[in-house]
């Protein structure tokens, strides 16, 4: 094997940089928190599901093999809350969520990940898990029929997220009918409820707890350690604390080499939810923006970093892209690696600054100077070299998943699923405009451009005719 670049990344468990060293050389072995299939997606888990697509290409692109692992959650107390509030069953609640997932991220240039585990088929592992876990003292079956962890009986308790178990004891509190032996211990296997799905294990029908699911599908997938965990910013504590525990005491072995988190989604400067009227699902902002522009908005800032959801962004994520296009419109890409690497170095300026923990605001800096060399190539007419940048400002894009349209068609508004006047009648009244401009009735003429401004199309008229574009 040739040897492979380093890649650095950010790992939040020992709060440093560190050059990406895979257990098995040249495979990166690679699980990511999924979702809870009980609603629509929303623009957090947008962020979440583009961040690590995006690492993905890109180590690929590097060479690596990665073996991306991405869990649905398809039990669980709000799945059940749901299905019951809308008279359907659990399964049928969860493989109409699963699907309208699947479509969403697609959209969104989302690729699918190599293994997507369920936690209902994954049933036999977390009990044997757990098992595992009651065998080594770490696990107790309480007097209601839940099976729990016990926190302090595993020493490194808190290191991912720098936690003293004192701190932890202090924020504690114990219900009154609660059956555990320490305030912080935490549910593995939950008793079943009248009427709630359950499955037949040695400490009686019940169902598996969020956080043993992850423990058991993780290791079921990539082994006991394997080399990065990822997931969205609020799954450090207590969730991913409680992986780490339970996975270590059963193994031995340490769990996960380095840890990953994609930034909050705040939504005009306020944490995104429901009760603040400013929660958005995916499908929503899609029925108003293309989704390369979601997917810019998503990238536009460093993976680690929080981002603002505002229609100002989106704006500016959209005319950031249009430029792109603008480069592109008319030019037929033709690869000439020569003549490219003549011109300038911007794939080598791109893969230094994405090896450095996956920068991709500097990616695009990257995209936009090799954007203005395509454009002085176009005014200085030499169309192979703007052939030659044209294919090479794709070819980068592609790593972000970015660039994937027609230059013509995203300039005409793109993917938007609703909300835009219809290319044929924009071309029919382009068409009148004409006509009118040639029997020299420039009122009706003006008053058509201003119907198109009105509904955000921009006119461009030229020596070879009009053309326009989505304000």
């Amino acid at each position: 094997m040739s040897q492979l670049p380093e890649i650095h990344l950010y790992n939040t468990l020992t709060r440093q940089k560190e050059v990406l060293k895979p257990i098995q050389p040249g495979t990166v072995k690679m699980y990511v928190c999924g979702v809870t299939v009980y609603d629509l997606c929303h623009i957090g888990h947008a962020r979440v599901m583009v961040v690590f697509d995006m690492i993905t290409r890109y180590l690929r692109e590097r060479g690596y093999d990665v073996v991306y692992v991405r869990n649905i959650t398809d039990i669980d107390d709000k799945i059940i809350r749901r299905a019951e509030e809308n008279g359907e069953s659990m399964v049928q609640l969860t493989e109409r969520m699963i699907a309208a997932m699947h479509e969403d991220e697609a959209r969104l240039g989302v690729l699918r990940p190599d293994i997507e585990p369920r936690a209902t088929a994954h049933i036999e592992d977390i009990i044997a898990l757990v098992q595992k876990l009651e065998k080594k003292g770490y696990a107790y079956a309480a007097d209601n029929g839940d099976v729990y962890y016990r926190v302090r009986k595993f020493e490194n308790y808190g290191q991912l997220t720098n936690r003293k178990l004192d701190e932890l004891q202090a924020g504690a509190r114990v219900d009154v009918e609660d059956a555990k032996e320490d305030p912080l211990d935490f549910v593995l296997w939950k008793a079943a409820k009248p009427g709630e799905p359950s499955w037949t294990s040695p400490w009686g029908d019940g169902r598996p707890g969020w956080h043993i699911e992850c423990s058991a599908m993780s290791t079921c997938c990539l082994g006991n350690t394997f080399d990065i965990h990822g997931g969205g910013p609020d799954l450090p504590f207590p969730h991913h604390e409680n992986e780490i525990a339970q996975s270590e005491a059963a193994t031995g072995q340490k769990y996960v080499n380095a840890w990953m988190y994609a930034g909050a989604v705040r939504v005009d400067q306020e944490k995104m939810s429901k009760s603040l009227g400013n929660f958005f699902t995916i499908r929503d902002v899609l029925e108003t923006h293309d989704p390369e522009v979601i997917r810019y908005l998503l990238l536009g800032s460093h993976y680690r970093s929080s981002i603002n959801y505002a229609e100002s962004a989106l704006h500016d994520a959209r005319k950031s892209l249009e430029r792109f296009y603008t480069a592109l419109q008319g030019v037929t890409p033709v690869e000439d690696a020569a003549a490219v690497q003549q011109a300038g170095h911007w794939r080598e300026d791109f893969h230094r600054v994405m090896d450095d923990d996956f920068n991709t605001p500097e990616a695009l800096a990257v995209l936009f100077d090799l954007t203005r060399a395509l454009n002085r190539a176009r005014e200085a007419g030499d169309q192979p070299l703007a052939a030659a940048l044209a294919f090479e400002l794709k070819a980068l894009g592609d790593i972000l998943g970015l660039l994937q349209q027609d230059a013509e068609h995203f300039l005409k508004g793109g993917d938007t699923a609703k909300g835009s006047i219809n290319p044929d009648v924009i071309e029919t009244l382009i068409e009148k405009r004409l006509l009118a401009k040639q029997e020299r009735n420039f009122a009706e003429a003006d008053r058509i451009r201003q119907e198109l401004e009105a509904q955000g199309i921009l006119l461009k008229d030229t020596k070879d005719g009009t053309s326009w574009t989505r304000a």
